[in-house]
């Protein structure tokens, strides 16, 4: 039986998970911006520097979903990468859980 492949979906699910990974290294930066504030490792212009940028960012990939319509398709992608997070942070925290579950 043959593959067949419609290529608008195509589109907004591969265009979906790159702007879902974008967001999740955008998220990413601002955590360790936030960690090197926090530690007074970054200058007054620095911060501001990178605050700007993070903010272009922002609007940036914003714009991008809003012109591409794949809003849903990224928010689809970033509820299930978060649910396979979740439950591999679970399984860390309480491996014996997970184990009375298998047995």
């Amino acid at each position: 039986m043959p593959l067949e492949i419609d290529a608008d979906n195509l589109k907004h699910g591969l265009l979906g998970l790159v702007i879902a990974l974008l967001e999740i290294i955008k998220d990413a930066l601002k955590l360790q911006a936030l960690a090197r504030m926090d530690d007074d490792s970054l200058e007054e212009d620095e911060i501001e520097r990178l605050g700007r940028a993070l903010r272009d960012l922002d609007r940036a990939i914003e714009e991008m979903k809003l012109e591409q319509g794949v809003t849903e398709s990224v928010k689809n992608v970033r509820d299930g990468l978060d649910r396979i997070v979740d439950d591999v942070v679970d399984r860390i925290l309480n491996p014996r859980r997970w184990e009375e579950e298998v047995d």
